[in-house]
C-alpha cells in the first residue's frame, strides 16, 4: 500500500514538474526575442540585479536555473560579483510566484483547463501565440492535477500514521530544515517541494501545521542552491563565488530566520487565515525580507565571499568563452545570446586581426616578420575553432526547439559567425603578401591601399558595433555608405595601379599583388556589410530596422 502511494506522490511530483516545464517554454515562446534581451541585460547595480533576477525566473519558472544562469555569465566574465548577488537576490523573489499561484485552490479545475488547453491548441494551427497560450494553460492544468495527486487520500493516511514523525518536524526545527533541504536536492525543485507541502498540509486535517512546514520552507531555499554549486565545481573562480554567495545567502539568512522564529510564524499567521497560503507567504516573507536585510551589505558580503574564494591567476583563457551548454537545457534564449556574445568575442578577435595587419604593413619590418605571421596563425586559428563551436551549439539549440522569433536571431548569429570566418581567411591572404611594402611600391600605392585598409577597417568595427548594440543606424552606415565608398576605392585605385605598372612606378613582378590586396579588403568589406544585413534582420523582428 505504502509502495503505491509513493508512486502516486513520484506521479504527483512528475505531473507538476511537467506542468511547470509546459508553462516555461511558452511563458518563453511568448516572450520571444524579448526573453534574448532580457538575459542579455548586463546589470550595472545590484538594485537593477534583482529586477533582472525577477523577470527571468518568473518567465522560467526556476530560480535554480537563473541561478546556474548567472554563474555562468559570471564564469564567462559577463557579471562580476556584485551584480550577481543581486540577479540571485531576485531569483529567490521570483520563485515564490510559483507557490503563490498554486495557493490558490483549484485543484478542481485541473482537468477542465487542460481540456482548455488542448481545443486552443486545435483551433491554434498556424497561429503561434495562440499555440504558446495553449501549452501554457495545459501545463498549469497539469501543475494543479500533480497538486492534487499529491493530496491524495492514501497520501494523508500515511502520514497519519506516522504522526510523531511530524511531530519531530514540528518540535525541532533543525530537522524539519534538514528535511526539506534533502527532499528539495532530490526532487530538485524548490516549487515541487513547497508544492508538496502545501498539499499535504492543506488536506492533513491540522497534521501539518506551520510549526513543521516553515522550517521545510527554509531548508527548500538551501537546498536549491546544490545545482549552481555542481555547475561551479569545474568552472573558475569568479564562478565559484557566484555559487557561494548563494549557499551563504540562504543559509545566513535561514539562520536569521530560525533565531527569529516566533516573530516569523506570527507574521506569517497573520497574513491569511488558511494553511496553504500561509505557507506561500512563508515562503515569499523569507525570501522578500533576506535580501532586504542583506541588499545594504551587498558588497561587504562579495568581500567575504572574495577572502574566503581569493581569485589567482587563471590560466590561458580557451579559444571558446560564453557557449556553456547547461544554459542549453535551462533556458533557450540563453543559450542564443551565449552565441551573441562567442560571435563578439570572434569580432574581437578578428578586429585584432587587422590591428596585427596594420603593424605588418604599415610597419613593415622583415626581421619582425615571421614572429607576427606566427601570432596572426593563433588568431586565425581561433577564429575558425569559434566557427565551428557556434555552429554546433546552435545546432543543439535548434534541436532543443525554439520560438520562430529565436529561431530567426540565432540563423543571423551563425551566419555572422561564417562571415567573419570569411574575414579571417581574406586577412590570411593579406598577410602572405605583405612583403609587398617591401619597396615594392610607390608612395602612391602605400598611401592608396593604408586609404583603402582604413574604410574596410571602418566597415568591420561598424557592423560588429550595430550587431552588438542592435543600432540601425550603425548598420545602415555600414550599407549605404562605408560599402559603396570601398566599392568606389576599389575601382579607382585599381585603375591607378595599372597605370602605375604601366609608367614602371611600381615593381612589375611584386607590384601586381597590390590588385590582389584591394580585392581581398573589398571582399572583406562585403562580409562586413552581410553582418550589418544580419542586424536589420533582427531589428525587423522587433519593427526597428
Amino acid at each position: 500500500m505504502e509502495i503505491s502511494t509513493f508512486l502516486n506522490i513520484a506521479g504527483g511530483v512528475a505531473l507538476f514538474l511537467y506542468g511547470i516545464k509546459l508553462m516555461s517554454s511558452a511563458l518563453q515562446s511568448i516572450a520571444g526575442d524579448k526573453m534574448r534581451k532580457l538575459i542579455g541585460t548586463l546589470t550595472k547595480t545590484p538594485l537593477r540585479g534583482i529586477f533582472v533576477g525577477i523577470l527571468v525566473t518568473v518567465l522560467i519558472q526556476s530560480s535554480t536555473g537563473t541561478t546556474v544562469m548567472t554563474v555562468s555569465f559570471v564564469n564567462t566574465g559577463l557579471l562580476n560579483l556584485n551584480q550577481a548577488i543581486g540577479i540571485i537576490m531576485g531569483a529567490n523573489i521570483g520563485t515564490t510566484v510559483t507557490a503563490q499561484i498554486i495557493a490558490f485552490k483549484i485543484e478542481a479545475f485541473a482537468l477542465p483547463l487542460v481540456a482548455l488547453g488542448m481545443i486552443l491548441s486545435i483551433l491554434a494551427k498556424n497561429k503561434k501565440q495562440l499555440s504558446y497560450i495553449a501549452s501554457g494553460i495545459i501545463g498549469l492544468g497539469l501543475l494543479f492535477l500533480g497538486m492534487q495527486t499529491m493530496s491524495s487520500k492514501e497520501v494523508v493516511n500515511i502520514i497519519s500514521r506516522h504522526s510523531d514523525l511530524i511531530m519531530t518536524l514540528s518540535r525541532n526545527p533543525l530537522t524539519g530544515v534538514l528535511t526539506g533541504m534533502i527532499l528539495t536536492i532530490l526532487i530538485q525543485s524548490s516549487a515541487a517541494t513547497i508544492g508538496l507541502v502545501m498539499a499535504i498540509a492543506a488536506n492533513s486535517n491540522g497534521l501539518i501545521g506551520l510549526d513543521a512546514a516553515i522550517p521545510i520552507i527554509l531548508g527548500d531555499n538551501i537546498g536549491t542552491t546544490l545545482t549552481a554549486i555542481v555547475v561551479a565545481m569545474g568552472a573558475t573562480r569568479p564562478a565559484k563565488q557566484a555559487a557561494a554567495a548563494h549557499v551563504l545567502f540562504n543559509l545566513i539568512g535561514t539562520g536569521i530566520f530560525l533565531l527569529a522564529f516566533p516573530l516569523y510564524r506570527e507574521i506569517v499567521v497573520w497574513s491569511s487565515p488558511e494553511i496553504g497560503r500561509q505557507i506561500a507567504n512563508a515562503h515569499t516573507i523569507f525570501n522578500i525580507l533576506n535580501t532586504v536585510i542583506f541588499f545594504p551589505f551587498v558588497s561587504l558580503l562579495a568581500k567575504l565571499i572574495s577572502t574566503l574564494i581569493p581569485l589567482r591567476p587563471e590560466d590561458k583563457p580557451e579559444d571558446v568563452m560564453y557557449l556553456d551548454p547547461n544554459l542549453i537545457s535551462i533556458s533557450s534564449a540563453s543559450a542564443v545570446e551565449a552565441v551573441k556574445d562567442e560571435l563578439m568575442h570572434m569580432g574581437r578577435i578578428t578586429q585584432g586581426m587587422f590591428d596585427l595587419l596594420r603593424t605588418t604593413f604599415f610597419e613593415y619590418d622583415a626581421s619582425k616578420l615571421e614572429e607576427r605571421r606566427k601570432k596572426f596563425d593563433g588568431m586565425e586559428e581561433s577564429v575558425n575553432k569559434i566557427t565551428q563551436a557556434i555552429s554546433e551549439y546552435s545546432s543543439e539549440i535548434w534541436q532543443r526547439g525554439v520560438s520562430d522569433e529565436i529561431s530567426t536571431v540565432l540563423g543571423c548569429y551563425v551566419n555572422a559567425s561564417l562571415d567573419l570566418e570569411r574575414i579571417g581567411d581574406r586577412a590570411e591572404n593579406l598577410i602572405e603578401r605583405c612583403d609587398v611594402m617591401d619597396n615594392y611600391l610607390s608612395a602612391d600605392a602605400i598611401e592608396e591601399f593604408r586609404d583603402m585598409f582604413e574604410t574596410t577597417k571602418l566597415a568591420l568595427d561598424t557592423s560588429l558595433e550595430s550587431m552588438e548594440n542592435e543600432n540601425p543606424v550603425q548598420a545602415w552606415l555600414v550599407i549605404r555608405d562605408i560599402e559603396k565608398k570601398v566599392d568606389d576605392q576599389e575601382r579607382t585605385y585599381r585603375k591607378a595601379h595599372i597605370d602605375r605598372l604601366n609608367r614602371g612606378e611600381c615593381d612589375p613582378e611584386k607590384g601586381v599583388n597590390f590588385i590582389t590586396l584591394l580585392s581581398n579588403l573589398e571582399r572583406i568589406s562585403d562580409h562586413s556589410n552581410n553582418i550589418a544585413g544580419y542586424t536589420l534582420d533582427i531589428l525587423r523582428l522587433s519593427g526597428k530596422s
